[in-house]
């Protein structure tokens, strides 16, 4: 029997991966399209000079520009990741676990926006790149994946329930507990 505390932990964990996914691909989406109306390629402005600073690329690869040539296998994934994530977000019954899904699509999804919307064919867009660290150049889609990916690590590490079993003094173990009895 499903127990109306599992199906509200349920509707909180999935609200809370939904708001933190369409906040952060908003934030994203904003950063891009600023750095698309006020940079010019090939200008490179420091922010925190030798740390940061802003030059607008359009990178067809993954990170670091690998992959260049295999675009459209690299949207699929995109496509295929963005899915799992989805289901994977609204399957969820833990907080931490909703935060760092909601990261994760976020930053996939919004990678995968742009290999649609500056595409000349199917899915081989290029994702528009701002933030020159010196080693590599991302965007805002990326800082959310590095976050998801390591806080996802670390859930994983330690063992951190995706869907946590009620506690022991809950009311609904206890009502089970006394009717076996």
């Amino acid at each position: 029997m499903v127990t109306l505390n599992k199906v509200r932990r349920s509707r909180i964990c999935v609200a809370v991966f939904a708001c933190v996914g369409i906040v952060a691909l908003i934030l994203d989406r904003v950063t891009k399209v600023w750095a698309l109306q006020e940079l010019s390629m090939g200008e490179n402005i420091s922010v925190i000079p030798g740390l940061l600073s802003l030059q607008l690329l359009h990178n067809p690869g993954a990170s670091l520009g690998m992959g260049s040539s295999t675009t459209w296998l690299i949207s699929l994934l995109a496509i295929v990741m963005s899915i799992c994530l989805l289901i994977a977000g609204c399957m969820s019954r833990s907080l931490v676990w909703s935060v760092c899904l909601g990261l994760a699509l976020a930053g996939a999804f919004g990678n995968l926006i742009d290999r649609v919307i500056y595409a000349n064919g199917v899915l081989n867009g290029s994702v528009v790149d701002f933030l020159n660290y010196g080693w590599s150049v991302g965007n805002v889609a990326d800082i959310w994946l590095v976050i998801a990916g390591v806080g996802l690590v670390i859930l994983i590490f330690a063992s951190v329930p995706f869907r946590p079993q009620e506690q022991e003094g809950s009311p609904e173990r206890s009502s089970a507990a006394m009717e076996t009895r």
